[in-house]
């Protein structure tokens, strides 16, 4: 009775038919009379961590930075300004650009920020986001802030200027007179 199925299903699929590896694996051991578990097809695909972030990222605001270090002075700058802010550190996320190399947009999405703040180049899909740089950009509850690179801010004056001006827009803070 089954060779008079599948005769009967050549005779009406014409094509060829392609299985997946998962779908061959589950095929083949139905016809052996085991059956193969689903946790077995789901342990064989490769699961993906999620993407380390340093600090608590309690407040949902995440800093993306291009350098794999942070020098003591870059530091130093960027503490003042999650201060002046009215966040501490301990209360944002930091990822380097090397942590966000091969990653998908999916993957950064997963992190559910509130506030990126991202200074430099990043290599990741973060790119395609259209903030023009030192301007607030929002998309889906999300707002972008992309700036230069933290070294080359914390070395120029009028760099510092400029992303302080996009910080109190971002961050609703009053400029001082």
């Amino acid at each position: 009775m089954v060779n008079d199925t599948i005769a009967e299903l050549q005779s009406l699929i014409t094509e060829d038919l392609y299985l997946i590896p998962e779908d061959q694996e589950a095929i083949l051991a139905q016809l052996e009379g085991r059956t193969v578990a689903a946790k077995e097809v789901e342990s064989s695909e490769s699961i993906i961590e999620p993407i380390q972030v340093k600090g608590n990222f309690s407040k949902g605001v995440l800093i993306l930075h291009e350098e794999s270090e942070l020098s003591t002075e870059v530091l130093g700058m960027l503490v003042n300004m999650i201060n002046a802010v009215g966040h501490s550190m301990t209360e944002v996320g930091m990822v380097s650009s090397e942590v966000l190399e091969d990653r998908s947009m999916e993957d950064f999405l997963s992190l559910n920020a509130h506030i990126v703040l991202k200074f430099g180049r990043i290599k990741h899909p973060i790119n395609a986001v259209p903030a023009h740089s030192y301007e607030v950009y929002s998309e889906n509850e999300t707002e972008y802030l992309f700036a230069d690179s933290l070294s080359s801010i914390s070395e120029d004056k009028a760099l510092k200027k400029k992303l302080w001006t996009a910080l109190q827009a971002l961050f609703n803070l009053t400029p001082r007179r």
